[in-house]
């Protein structure tokens, strides 16, 4: 028995784990689909099976390597247009280039608004995320974007293990103060935030601490975590500060670099991520702690599917 009807789900190569979750969460099988390449490094994608008048979403973050899952995406996206689908949403747990939003100096790219077009211009019609690096992102897009949010998934992991009482959230920079905001409240716990200085791209210096945090058990949150420096100076800045235990948590684990071997030997009891980015085992350490995003993505895309509020997922 067809559970949902007129509905495919595709992946790519980028992360077809976290797409096989999803599938398995909504009782379906994944829409079948090939992507490969030729000889000469151009990729070739077929899509197997009819989706005339189908509603399609294609899995794909454009996670490392960012540019082949990119072209990836956008070749799998003009392929169903072709097909004539009805509509296709390009289903996106982490966006490459989300960083590049805006001009920080002369002459740079506004690659993220680039990357919109991009998606627009190769037939997408909507946009399902998770965690933009920067929310007007959103505005980047001449389609409807759907934006979802991970806090409370990260609540859900957090409650109940230790007392309310005892509990900081910490927002590791100014900018990151809404989403600190956000777990703050769900976890009913007071807020703290790091100020420091960025010399220059993957370098940060602390500066101080803003809040109490003395005693506390701190829980850092951020969106993405790339080489870790930030985070795991955070985590010493907290203990230097007279907190009990610093905890972290993240969606993206970019973990690129030095970063695992850093947040090993840092003051971290724990980190936890998402496989938003595929986790292998050179990202796992004894205190990196996964827990999945399917059931958030799976919700959404059926939400989506059916017409139903997708914002109803974060009350």
């Amino acid at each position: 028995m067809v559970r949902y009807k007129n509905i495919k789900i595709f992946t790519g190569n980028a992360n077809p784990q976290l797409a096989s979750e999803i599938t398995e969460y909504l009782g379906m099988e994944l829409s079948h689909a090939t992507v490969s390449t030729f000889r000469d490094g151009e990729i070739d994608v077929g899509i197997g099976e009819s989706v005339r008048g189908a509603d399609c979403f294609i899995i794909q973050p454009t996670c490392t390597p960012v540019n082949d899952n990119l072209i990836e995406l956008l070749i799998m996206i003009d392929a169903l247009l072709r097909a004539s689908a009805m509509r296709i949403t390009a289903v996106l747990p982490y966006y490459g280039y989300a960083r590049q939003d805006r001009k920080s100096k002369a002459r740079d790219p506004i690659t993220a608004k680039l990357i919109a077009n991009l998606l627009v211009t190769a037939g997408a019609d909507r946009v399902l995320a998770v965690d933009l690096h920067a929310g007007q992102i959103q505005g980047f897009f001449d389609i409807p974007v759907d934006h979802l949010s991970t806090v409370n998934l990260m609540a859900e992991y957090f409650l109940g293990r230790f007392d309310r009482k005892d509990v900081v959230v910490v927002s590791p920079d100014v900018g990151g103060v809404a989403r600190a905001r956000g777990l703050a409240e769900k976890l009913q716990a007071p807020l703290a935030i790091i100020d420091k200085r960025r010399p220059e791209p993957n370098v940060s210096e602390i500066m101080h601490i803003i809040g109490e945090v003395k005693d506390k058990v701190t829980i850092i949150i951020d969106d993405i975590i790339d080489t870790a420096g930030t985070i795991t100076l955070g985590a010493e800045e907290l203990l230097k500060n007279g907190a009990r235990e610093v905890l972290a948590c993240c969606t993206h684990a970019v973990l690129s670099g030095p970063a695992v071997e850093r947040i090993q030997s840092s003051v971290l009891t724990e980190l936890v991520v998402t496989n938003t980015i595929p986790i292998g085992k050179e990202k796992q350490a004894d205190n990196i702690k996964t827990i999945s995003t399917a059931p958030l993505i799976g919700e959404a895309i059926i939400r989506i599917h059916e017409n139903i509020s997708v914002s109803k997922l974060f009350l």
